[in-house]
């Protein structure tokens, strides 16, 4: 079974030869820039990636350290009033998602209100009971966030999953437009193109509004990464220093009467935020893996203090669980009052048993997931798998249904993406980021494109094949913004 034809974000639908009217100048970018340049100027950008040391690790991949994330030359545009809509739903979102945890770690009332089942909290692993009654500095739980969204339409934007534990990504979204500026300036004079190299300075403001009460008004910043064997450590070295704050390691930090200080040759400085980029499992030895080497022994207990403020708060994992995601419209319509203006896509919770059924008769139609996967892998992409690998998951899901949701296949929306034969349509989703401190929620003008480079592929993932695109968003909506300059 097919998904059907995709909508082309700059041809319309797939296949048509006219370009989509407010994006003419584009098109005509395409048509007169020939391909042989177009490829050149790819090629100079993924060679300054690897210069800079821009790779992305699969663990267990001998060829890991030697591995960049496919650049592509040409940009996804966002239209202005697109935009506004998808911001105004991801702020929904995010303050939803803050509602949620500070509720399942305090009063929860969703459950005591029936719109929750108990067990799919409690019995969740990403739930940490060791923090319940804990509250993060200002009340705030996801700092910052990276949701998933995929298009179908002109109009039709869907949340494909949340994360709020560590996401990751917006190294790429940053040195994507570095590059787009230095090989394609042309671009940005023919188009307004919202910048986002402010979001380092946006990502300190929101760390220091969320310092602890009475730190004062240079509150110390830090960046605690695992070790540069971790796969996004690029991305960790590079916001700390676009920051200009220090990059640590579990070795750099102690906590003594629960307080945390960071040891430098000229003393001890006491710590009072850290964007910590370890997850939950690993954080504190204390609480958590005892065997853990990457954490800091005593940090949740000077986190409980309210004596240093943790981004994103530990206990946020399961906020990414996709089971809680399927919950998503009832979570948001229970905290803000509201229908959620950016829906989720439709979800079949296997633990149910009617949901059950309908996924095992139709397995060749859908994707399965499971419900704490990520990066593309325990996942089932129905029409495009073999016969030994449905068969592989009917076995699973009848052994663990509550492992797993399943969800229709969509044909994702598609950008024109420069490939060995010339330029082709690819599937494409899209990870924006939201910054929450105490006052207020940032949306980013622009995220994270990625782009299925392999032929009819759905899988976007970097660690699948899947490669990165510069995403534009508009200042102003119209063809007139659009004129191709003499």
């Amino acid at each position: 079974m097919g998904i059907g034809p995709a909508f082309d974000e700059i041809m319309g639908t797939s296949g048509a030869a006219l370009v989509r009217r407010e994006l003419t100048a584009l098109g005509e970018w395409l048509d007169t820039t020939d391909a042989a340049e177009l490829k050149r100027r790819q090629q100079s950008a993924e060679v300054t990636f690897r210069q800079l040391g821009i790779t992305f690790a699969v663990y267990g991949d001998e060829d890991a350290s030697e591995r960049i994330i496919p650049f592509d030359i040409v940009p996804r545009v966002f239209l202005a009033d697109e935009w506004a809509r998808l911001s105004a739903g991801l702020e929904q979102r995010v303050q939803a998602i803050n509602a949620f945890l500070d509720d399942i770690y305090g009063a929860r009332r969703i459950m005591k209100d029936g719109v929750l089942p108990e067990d799919l909290i409690f019995g969740n692993p990403q739930f940490r009971p060791e923090i319940a009654g804990m509250r993060p500095p200002h009340g705030i739980w996801a700092h910052i966030c990276g949701i998933d969204l995929v298009r179908t339409g002109p109009d039709d934007f869907f949340v494909l999953e949340d994360n709020a534990r560590t996401p990751s990504g917006v190294s790429y979204m940053l040195e994507n437009r570095e590059a787009m500026l230095r090989l394609c300036p042309e671009l940005f004079r023919q188009f307004r193109v919202a910048a986002v190299d402010s979001y380092p300075d946006r990502l300190l403001q929101t760390m220091k509004s969320v310092a602890p009460q009475g730190t004062g008004s240079n509150p110390v910043c830090v960046v605690l990464t695992p070790g540069h064997f971790n796969s996004a450590y690029y991305e960790h070295s590079f916001l700390a220093d676009s920051m200009g704050v220090e990059l640590v390691e579990a070795a750099d930090l102690v906590v003594d009467d629960d307080i945390v200080w960071m040891r430098t040759i000229a003393g001890r400085v006491k710590v009072d935020v850290i964007y910590r980029r370890i997850d939950d499992d690993y954080l504190d030895p204390l609480v958590f893996r005892p065997d853990s080497m990457l954490g800091v022994p005593g940090l949740i207990a000077a986190y409980a203090a309210g004596n240093v403020a943790l981004l994103n708060a530990p206990g946020n994992g399961i906020a990414d669980d996709k089971a809680i995601y399927s919950y998503m419209p009832e979570i948001v319509r229970y905290y803000t009052g509201t229908e959620a203006k950016l829906p989720n896509v439709q979800t079949f919770r296997c633990r149910e048993s009617e949901a059950l059924k309908y996924v095992l008769e139709h397995l060749d139609e859908l994707v399965v997931k499971l419900v704490d996967g990520s990066g593309g892998y325990g996942m089932l992409v129905g029409p495009t798998a073999s016969r030994d690998e449905i068969e592989r998951f009917r076995a699973a899901l009848i052994a663990e249904p509550h492992r797993y949701i399943a969800q229709p296949t969509l044909a994702l929306s598609t950008v024109p993406t420069l490939v060995e034969q010339g330029l082709a349509p690819r599937h494409v989703d899209f990870r924006p980021f939201v910054l929450t401190g105490s006052k207020g929620v940032q949306v980013v003008p622009g995220g994270l494109t990625r782009v299925a480079l392999r032929e009819g592929s759905l899988v976007v993932n970097s660690s699948q094949g899947g490669g990165t695109k510069d995403s534009f968003v508009l200042l102003d909506n119209g063809p007139a913004h659009f004129q191709v300059q003499a």
